[in-house]
This record gives C-alpha cells, structure tokens and sequence, in this order.
C-alpha cells in the first residue's frame, strides 16, 4: 500500500475541520427552530464521515491518478467518481430509513467539503498564492 501523500491529508483535515463548524452551526439551527433530537445528531454524524470521507477518498484517487498515462488516469476518475457517488447514494438511503438518523441531517453535510473549497479558493486567490 501507497503513503498517503502529505497534502491529501492537510487538505482533508481542512475540510473536516471546516465541516465540523458548519455540523455545529446546523445543530444550533435545528435547535433554534426546535427540531433537535438525537437523530439531528446521529445523522449529521454519519453525513460529516460520508462526506469527508468523499473528499479522501477523492484525493486518494487523484494521487494516484497523477502517476499513471492519461487515458487510464481519466478511466480511474470516472470509475471513482461513479463509486464514490454511489456510496453517497447507499449512505444518504441509510440515512433515510434507519430511524436513528435525521435524513436533512445526513445529506445537509454532503455540501460542506464544496462550500469549504469554494471558500478556500477565494482566500487563496485574495492571497495571491
């Protein structure tokens, strides 16, 4: 097995931490419009590691990618993606029918990695990095 390389891990903790706030500011929402429960909780738990995981897993596949010829390294992105896509799908469907899990909360963390690189490529590009 590969090492994992060190940016794939700086960047996935960024969007793990990034997603952490965003969870936290989701549970105030639902508590101020009184809607917390265990399963706002359970769920928004479930979605962080889908997504953030979605996010390694994504890195992952692109370092690896970066090694091989063109046409392999768009063949394993396509294949990654249609995978990781399906994970989410199976994930967000365990979300909905196990009643432990509020469904909003587990797809609401789903768009946190994107607004987190949204975010991250503004501040760069104001840094001029």
């Amino acid at each position: 097995m590969k090492k994992v390389d060190p940016t794939v891990i700086k960047e996935t903790l960024y969007v793990l931490g990034f997603s952490l706030i965003m969870s936290a500011l989701m549970q105030i929402v639902f508590l101020l419009v009184g809607r917390w429960d265990f399963t706002v909780l359970f769920g928004n738990l479930l979605g962080i590691v889908a997504s953030v995981g979605n996010f390694f897993l994504m890195g992952l596949t692109i370092q690896s990618a970066l090694e091989k010829e063109e046409k392999d390294a768009k063949n394993q992105m396509k294949l990654s993606q249609s995978m990781r896509l399906l994970m989410l799908f199976v994930i967000a469907v365990v979300g909905y029918m196990v009643p432990v899990f509020n469904t909003i909360a587990v797809v609401v963390p789903y768009l946190f990695p994107r607004v987190c690189v949204m975010i991250r490529t503004f501040v760069i590009k104001d840094k001029g990095e």
